[in-house]
Protein backbone atom coordinates (compact mmCIF):
# COMPACT_ATOMS: atom_id res chain seq x y z
CA UNK A 1 0.00 0.00 0.00
CA UNK A 2 2.70 2.59 0.12
CA UNK A 3 3.61 2.71 -3.63
CA UNK A 4 -0.15 3.71 -3.84
CA UNK A 5 0.45 6.15 -1.04
CA UNK A 6 3.46 7.70 -2.37
CA UNK A 7 1.92 7.61 -5.92
CA UNK A 8 -1.36 9.57 -4.80
CA UNK A 9 1.00 12.11 -2.79
CA UNK A 10 2.83 12.87 -6.26
CA UNK A 11 -0.20 12.48 -8.18
CA UNK A 12 -1.05 15.68 -6.20
CA UNK A 13 2.24 17.37 -6.12
CA UNK A 14 3.10 17.09 -2.46
CA UNK A 15 6.72 15.62 -1.38
CA UNK A 16 6.45 12.13 -0.11
CA UNK A 17 7.56 12.03 3.76
CA UNK A 18 7.09 9.67 6.43
CA UNK A 19 4.47 11.71 8.37
CA UNK A 20 2.05 12.21 5.35
CA UNK A 21 2.66 8.06 4.34
CA UNK A 22 2.13 7.25 8.11
CA UNK A 23 -1.28 9.37 7.94
CA UNK A 24 -2.32 8.15 4.67
CA UNK A 25 -2.14 4.48 5.93
CA UNK A 26 -4.18 4.85 9.53
CA UNK A 27 -7.18 6.88 7.32
CA UNK A 28 -6.97 4.26 5.39
CA UNK A 29 -7.01 1.51 7.74
CA UNK A 30 -9.45 3.03 9.99
CA UNK A 31 -11.86 5.41 8.38
CA UNK A 32 -14.05 8.09 9.93
CA UNK A 33 -11.29 8.65 12.77
CA UNK A 34 -10.70 11.74 15.10
CA UNK A 35 -7.05 13.60 15.01
CA UNK A 36 -6.26 12.35 18.59
CA UNK A 37 -6.46 8.55 16.98
CA UNK A 38 -4.49 9.78 13.89
CA UNK A 39 -1.78 10.85 16.19
CA UNK A 40 -2.07 7.27 18.37
CA UNK A 41 -1.90 5.34 15.11
CA UNK A 42 0.84 6.95 13.58
CA UNK A 43 2.52 7.17 16.71
CA UNK A 44 2.29 3.55 17.13
CA UNK A 45 4.45 2.97 13.76
CA UNK A 46 6.54 6.14 14.10
CA UNK A 47 7.03 7.50 17.65
CA UNK A 48 9.22 10.71 16.69
CA UNK A 49 6.33 12.20 14.66
CA UNK A 50 4.76 15.32 16.47
CA UNK A 51 1.33 16.42 17.07
CA UNK A 52 1.83 19.25 15.25
CA UNK A 53 3.43 17.31 11.70
CA UNK A 54 -0.01 15.29 11.93
CA UNK A 55 -1.89 18.33 12.29
CA UNK A 56 0.10 19.94 9.43
CA UNK A 57 -0.54 16.34 7.35
CA UNK A 58 -3.84 16.42 7.82
CA UNK A 59 -4.33 19.77 6.84
CA UNK A 60 -2.32 19.18 3.62
CA UNK A 61 -3.95 16.29 2.50
CA UNK A 62 -7.32 17.81 3.24
CA UNK A 63 -6.22 21.25 1.19
CA UNK A 64 -5.29 18.72 -2.03
CA UNK A 65 -8.11 16.24 -1.83
CA UNK A 66 -6.63 13.18 -0.71
CA UNK A 67 -8.69 13.25 2.71
CA UNK A 68 -11.99 14.52 3.28
CA UNK A 69 -12.66 16.43 6.38
CA UNK A 70 -15.81 15.50 7.93
CA UNK A 71 -17.40 17.06 11.06
CA UNK A 72 -21.06 15.80 12.05
CA UNK A 73 -23.04 18.33 14.44
CA UNK A 74 -21.88 18.15 18.20
CA UNK A 75 -19.01 15.71 17.22
CA UNK A 76 -14.85 16.42 16.96
CA UNK A 77 -13.89 16.52 13.06
CA UNK A 78 -12.65 12.83 11.38
CA UNK A 79 -10.74 12.03 8.49
CA UNK A 80 -11.36 9.64 5.57
CA UNK A 81 -9.92 8.79 2.21
CA UNK A 82 -13.04 8.20 0.21
CA UNK A 83 -12.96 11.28 -1.34
CA UNK A 84 -14.23 12.06 -5.14
CA UNK A 85 -17.88 10.52 -4.76
CA UNK A 86 -19.88 12.32 -2.91
CA UNK A 87 -20.99 9.67 -0.10
CA UNK A 88 -22.58 10.12 2.98
CA UNK A 89 -22.55 9.61 6.33
CA UNK A 90 -24.85 7.50 9.23
CA UNK A 91 -24.07 8.65 13.08
CA UNK A 92 -25.07 7.26 16.00
CA UNK A 93 -26.66 9.30 18.39
CA UNK A 94 -25.71 6.76 21.05
CA UNK A 95 -21.79 5.84 20.62
CA UNK A 96 -20.68 8.15 18.02
CA UNK A 97 -19.87 5.50 15.34
CA UNK A 98 -19.62 6.75 11.51
CA UNK A 99 -20.45 4.88 8.47
CA UNK A 100 -20.08 5.46 4.65
CA UNK A 101 -23.99 5.34 2.89
CA UNK A 102 -23.69 5.65 -1.16
CA UNK A 103 -25.10 8.58 -2.79
CA UNK A 104 -28.59 9.02 -2.82
CA UNK A 105 -29.33 8.79 -6.37
CA UNK A 106 -27.36 9.55 -9.64
CA UNK A 107 -23.99 11.57 -10.08
CA UNK A 108 -22.73 14.15 -7.74
CA UNK A 109 -24.50 16.43 -6.34
CA UNK A 110 -27.20 13.47 -6.04
CA UNK A 111 -29.54 15.52 -4.48
CA UNK A 112 -30.79 18.83 -6.07
CA UNK A 113 -31.48 22.16 -3.78
CA UNK A 114 -34.59 23.61 -4.31
CA UNK A 115 -33.51 27.06 -4.30
CA UNK A 116 -29.96 27.51 -4.96
CA UNK A 117 -29.55 30.95 -4.69
CA UNK A 118 -27.38 31.52 -8.19
CA UNK A 119 -24.69 29.36 -6.87
CA UNK A 120 -23.41 26.14 -9.07
CA UNK A 121 -23.89 23.28 -6.24
CA UNK A 122 -21.24 20.91 -6.66
CA UNK A 123 -21.39 19.06 -3.60
CA UNK A 124 -24.28 17.55 -1.48
CA UNK A 125 -23.69 16.50 1.89
CA UNK A 126 -26.08 14.66 4.26
CA UNK A 127 -25.90 12.90 7.15
CA UNK A 128 -27.90 10.60 8.59
CA UNK A 129 -28.42 10.43 12.24
CA UNK A 130 -30.07 7.23 13.84
CA UNK A 131 -28.72 4.48 16.70
CA UNK A 132 -26.07 1.70 15.42
CA UNK A 133 -26.88 -2.06 15.97
CA UNK A 134 -24.56 -2.19 19.49
CA UNK A 135 -26.34 0.33 20.92
CA UNK A 136 -29.67 -0.61 20.42
CA UNK A 137 -29.14 -4.20 21.50
CA UNK A 138 -27.43 -2.52 24.59
CA UNK A 139 -30.58 -0.56 25.40
CA UNK A 140 -32.88 -3.30 24.97
CA UNK A 141 -31.16 -5.46 27.25
CA UNK A 142 -31.86 -2.90 29.48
Amino acid sequence: MTSEHEAILRAASLRVTRPRLAVLAALHDHPHVDTDTVIHLVRTEHPAVSHQAVYDVLRALTDAGIVRRIQPMGATARYETRVGDNHHHIVCRGCGAIADVACAVGHAPCLSASEDHGFVVDEAEVVYWGTCPECAAERNSH
